[in-house]
């Protein structure tokens, strides 16, 4: 175990991470979070996601039984937006971006997480995901799927469900992703992240949770304490290319992972996490491989964040736990 401070290369987005062990010890005596409860209503007559209900932007759900699906009422990318102004000097550049922002309730009832919903109530997630990259990458060059879980990450309400954010340009992450998994094609003849699974299965620390098609570790180069990244074993460009024993597989794999997530402070785990597939366009991305992340905030217990603040902001990410450290606490759970 490496207990000297050190950087770690990103692979995946060129970038360094500054890794501090000795810091684990220091006092805290910061912010300090309420531990979230998770006695809630199977149907809350007040939410806005449920079967039924009237939505914050004034339209009414239908008394759907299974995941629904719908445009977001205040969406933050249109698909036809207003033409812009002239910007009169080289050093301002804009672009206008098209775009829509859909949601996905994960299941009719209120009191659920992803985590505690039944194995093939979580296949129909992993279905719709692909579906909806399927009908929207037809339009949109980047279609994003994400989910944020717990007030702590921002999620504005606890019933289950994600988002899905489509867009004709590349985001700045999945555009890192591209250059370094190009580069290391060209430079390789091979696929970087299948190359890495590989080298993962050899040395065994960093692997939390695998499967016949699936494995989730905390990546090397990791910046949240608890990270993972999440790959299907062989090379697939997009969530639709899955099969139906990948899709199976896949959804064991999340409750697994999703429930020793819960088990490591023993509450309701707060996380953000999003797939990243091959762009949408017509170009050759034999270079990519599908792959999730997951970004939770939770340092030393329930109640204690990792901040991205200070020298982070400036200078580069610091992280106290070693991927390896990290990786051993989620095994164990």
């Amino acid at each position: 175990m490496i207990e000297y401070p050190h950087r770690r290369y990103n692979q995946l987005t060129d970038e360094w991470v500054l890794v501090s062990p000795q810091r684990t010890d220091r006092p805290w005596q910061g912010q300090v979070e309420k531990i979230p409860s998770n006695q809630r209503p199977i149907y809350d007559p007040h939410c806005y996601l449920c079967p039924g209900n009237q939505r914050a932007g004034g339209a009414s759900n239908p008394n759907y039984e299974s995941t629904f699906v719908f445009t977001n009422d205040f969406s933050a990318l249109v698909p036809t937006p207003p033409e812009g102004g002239e910007i009169p000097s080289q050093l301002l550049r804009m672009s206008p971006v098209r775009g829509t922002c859909r949601v996905i309730c994960f299941s009719p009832r209120h009191d659920l997480t992803m985590r505690e919903m039944p194995k093939e109530d979580i296949r129909r997630v992993v279905n719709v995901w692909a579906e909806q990259i399927s009908e929207l990458g037809q339009k949109y060059r980047w279609v994003q799927i994400f989910e944020n879980k717990g007030a702590l990450m921002g999620s504005s309400n606890p019933h289950p469900h994600g988002q899905i954010w489509a867009s004709d340009q590349l985001p700045n992450e999945p555009w890192k992703e591209e250059q370094q998994q190009k580069r290391y094609f060209e430079e390789n003849g091979s696929i970087l992240l299948i190359d890495y699974v590989k080298l993962e299965q050899q040395q065994e620390e960093r692997v939390v949770v695998e499967n016949n098609n699936w494995i989730a570790l905390v990546p090397f180069w990791a910046v949240w304490p608890f990270e993972i990244l999440l790959l299907p074993k062989r090379h697939v460009l997009r969530l639709p290319d899955l099969s139906d024993e990948e899709r199976d597989d896949l959804a064991s794999l999340m409750k697994e992972l999703l429930t020793k997530y819960d088990r490591l402070f023993d509450n309701p785990f707060s996380y953000s996490m999003g797939w990243h597939g091959a762009p949408n366009d017509k170009a050759d991305y034999t270079h990519w491989q599908l792959h999730a992340h997951y970004y939770p905030p939770l340092l030393r217990s329930a109640t204690v964040r990792k901040f991205i603040v200070g020298y982070e902001l400036l200078a580069e990410v610091q992280r106290d736990l070693t991927a390896e450290q990290a990786a051993k606490r989620l095994r164990e759970c």
